[in-house]
């Protein structure tokens, strides 16, 4: 097996970061690894284009739920250009989101995957893909 491509390297320790800023809650951080034109497709709705739509998201995510990520395993491509991620995820469920259950709380833990393109050394596209009937399950079951 041979050593990584230096923009291979790069780009997992870019989305290394990203992780890192997430779960210190540091959402100028997060932002910072970001283009401009970063367009987010979550799980479930749809996508977000633009920085400032992706920071909105972060303050809405941050005020509702309480994450971190677990033992997060990143792939990149050998030009840099496509990373994958999968982890776990465990939260408390802290403030009730719109069109779900009612937050009291709850514990919870997912797995997730999540896949990335990556443009001049920024995440220009990040999509987000976890169980959200688990979740519900989880967040009912309290």
């Amino acid at each position: 097996m041979s050593a990584p491509h230096s923009s291979e390297r790069s780009t997992i320790a870019l989305i290394a970061n990203y992780y890192d800023a997430f779960n210190r809650h540091d959402v100028e951080a997060m932002l910072a690894l970001l283009a401009e034109n970063v367009v987010h497709e979550p799980s479930q709705g749809q996508p977000r284009h633009g920085k400032a739509a992706f920071a909105d998201f972060l303050v809405h995510m941050n005020r509702c739920y309480r994450e971190h990520v677990h033992e997060p395993v990143v792939l990149a491509t050998p030009d840099g250009s496509h990373a994958s991620a999968e982890f776990r995820l465990t939260g408390e469920y802290i403030e009730t989101d719109e069109g779900l259950p009612v937050a009291s709380g709850q514990s919870y833990a997912l797995r997730v995957g999540a896949f990335f393109e990556v443009e001049q050394g920024l995440i220009a596209r990040v999509s987000n893909h976890y169980n959200l009937a688990d979740w519900i399950a989880q967040v009912e079951r309290g």
